[in-house]
């Protein structure tokens, strides 16, 4: 899935078919958000979203992403969500 932003210095966020069937799997939103380790993917249960994230919609389900960290990333992959995560 390719998702055009509106008004970031990039142009393309793209989801890998990975992120999306997690999503989906897991029915509910997530958020790309900040780390220390970077950015991060994490259930709108955990960190809600804000009024200025971007919107990117993922079947019947949202994924967030803030808009500090939409500036940095083109591409939204497993390598975000938490290794520990399927433990919730």
């Amino acid at each position: 899935m390719i998702f055009e932003t509106a008004d970031l210095s990039k142009n393309y966020i793209s989801v890998s078919d990975e992120v999306e069937r997690y999503i989906k799997d897991r029915r509910c939103d997530f958020r790309v958000c900040t780390s220390c380790g970077g950015p991060i993917i994490l259930s709108t249960m955990v960190k809600p979203a804000k009024s200025s994230d971007l919107e990117i919609p993922v079947g019947d389900y949202t994924l967030y992403i803030s808009i500090y960290q939409a500036r940095y990333i083109d591409r939204i992959d497993m390598n975000m969500i938490p290794k520990y995560s399927d433990y919730f």
